[in-house]
């Protein structure tokens, strides 16, 4: 055979000379897609075309008057294939077959044959009509196709965490896989033939829901749902269900495929977070109330009890001998200086009204303060799409606060930076230094003398956050932690490291 990729020159039978070719004859021998040729009764070839000759291999002078079997493998000839489709063509007027065919060159093809007995007007056997075509790519993509579908039935007969399975367009299961017979407890056999909605509760199939959302499934292409389900134990489930409708190449529905998840512990564990959430509202609001009303106290009562002992110190000042001047002045100084860390603790216990200034205002002014006592430069920056709600700002405040009193009294810093931005649904909060440095990285359990840092992580943590400390390479401390900030009365979506 010539190299692949080359075509044979295609050599026509002529018809023997004096007789012209017929208009059959020229449509029958240039056709290139099907191997036509007669056999005569014995099975011998007496007309190639150009077909035959491009599938086949051989020239028109090189094959005919040998038996066809020479284009069959030595296992069909050694079965006697070859005269018993002969036999069966004459018996029956027609043979269909396909099989293994060979080539000039010994190769093997996928072929689809035809064979016809041809018979005179008088009943004799004439011979064969012999019509091949060449169908390995065609066997190839539906082998391959084959092993695709099979590949595919496998792998959703064996996923566990999911029940898929397919509804007739009456929504009756004509299939069941292993995740269906897990999560709802019937075997195949048990189910299959049974109306969908023997998974929906007594209520539902009242209301006609299970055959509402089949006809939403229809008009819309798909539906979504959640909500309650039944097992076979009639225990409930918590269910998220998606229908799609199937439709094929005419649009005919042809039924519709059902996936359903169990939500159980997602939803129970959901619910647990936005019961944790409106407890931890409660709690931050009654330790704010708490906070105010200890501020407010310290501020009627015991500051301005100090201012009058201030006051008495200096009237007696007036009155005592020189000798005592000095004592009643070191006495006053003390009354004076705690007087100054009263007011000051009143601040850090009470700070501005976050839910009426915003958090960037409430940090930039008790920044300011914190910074002008210590002597340090510091910067605010803040890059947040929106303002967090009242608990998460109160959260984020005292997180800083406490940062911020470290920095004043233990980092020997020039400057600090506190960047405020919204990052996975919350706020990502940095307290930045340039002091001595915190050591090592460090997120563990905190140190008994490291009470501020237990305080700052805790919070972080009961608000479904994260928080750690590290030594910057330069010099300095890293404070930062995040929170998750949802819409007021929602569930808090806890952030999951990328």
């Amino acid at each position: 055979m010539p190299d692949a990729g080359q075509q044979p020159p295609l050599h026509r039978q002529v018809p023997p000379p004096g007789r012209p070719e017929t208009d059959l004859e020229l449509l029958v021998q240039s056709v290139i897609d099907y191997a036509i040729f007669m056999l005569d009764p014995s099975g011998r070839i007496i007309s190639w075309n150009a077909g035959a000759q491009r599938i086949k291999g051989y020239a028109a002078e090189e094959i005919i008057g040998k038996h066809f079997s020479v284009f069959y493998p030595p296992e069909d000839i050694a079965a006697g294939k070859p005269d018993w489709e002969l036999e069966v063509a004459v018996a029956e007027g027609r043979l269909e077959d396909e099989g293994w065919r060979l080539r000039q060159d010994g190769t093997r093809f996928w072929a689809n044959v035809v064979i016809t007995a041809l018979f005179d007007n008088t009943g004799r056997l004439r011979g064969f009509g012999n019509v091949t075509r060449d169908m390995t790519e065609r066997r190839k993509a539906e082998q391959a196709l084959r092993e695709s579908e099979e590949r595919f039935r496998f792998l959703i007969q064996n996923v566990i965490d999911y029940a898929i399975f397919m509804l007739d367009p009456s929504g009756r299961i004509i299939s069941w896989n292993a995740g269906a017979q897990r999560i709802k407890g019937y075997a195949a056999e048990e189910i299959i033939g049974k109306h969908f909605s023997v998974f929906y509760p007594p209520e539902d199939i009242a209301a006609g829901k299970p055959d509402w959302e089949l006809e939403v499934a229809v008009a819309e292409g798909r539906l979504e749902d959640e909500g309650w389900r039944l097992r076979q134990d009639g225990t409930r489930f918590w269910a998220n269900v998606v229908i799609t409708a199937l439709f094929d190449n005419t649009g005919r529905l042809r039924g519709f495929g059902k996936v359903t998840r169990d939500m159980t512990e997602r939803r129970s564990a959901e619910r647990a977070l936005d019961e944790r959430g409106r407890l931890l509202n409660h709690l931050i609001h009654a330790q704010e109330a708490e906070r105010r009303r200890i501020a407010w106290d310290v501020h009627d009562d015991t500051i301005q009890s100090m201012v009058a002992v201030g006051m008495r110190i200096q009237l007696m000042a007036g009155r005592l001998p020189d000798e005592h001047a000095a004592a009643i002045s070191r006495l006053n100084d003390a009354v004076t200086a705690t007087i100054g860390r009263l007011r000051h603790l009143t601040f850090r216990m009470h700070p501005p009204e976050i839910d009426r200034v915003g958090l960037s205002v409430a940090l930039s002014d008790y920044l300011a303060q914190v910074a002008s006592e210590a002597g340090l430069m510091w910067e605010l920056r803040h890059d947040l799409d929106r303002e967090p709600p009242p608990e998460s700002a109160i959260t984020i405040f005292r997180i800083c606060q406490e940062a911020l009193t470290n920095v004043r009294k233990h980092a020997q810093a020039t400057s600090v930076t506190v960047s405020l931005s919204s990052a996975d649904h919350g706020v990502l909060v940095r307290v930045i230094d340039d002091g001595t440095g915190a050591g090592p990285s460090y997120d563990g359990p905190a140190r008994p003398e490291h009470f501020g840092l237990i305080e700052m992580r805790e919070r972080a943590e009961l608000a479904g956050g994260w928080w750690n400390i590290e030594g910057r390479s330069g010099g300095g401390t890293i404070v930062q932690f995040w929170l998750p900030t949802p819409p007021a009365g929602g569930p808090a979506e806890r952030y999951r490291p990328k």
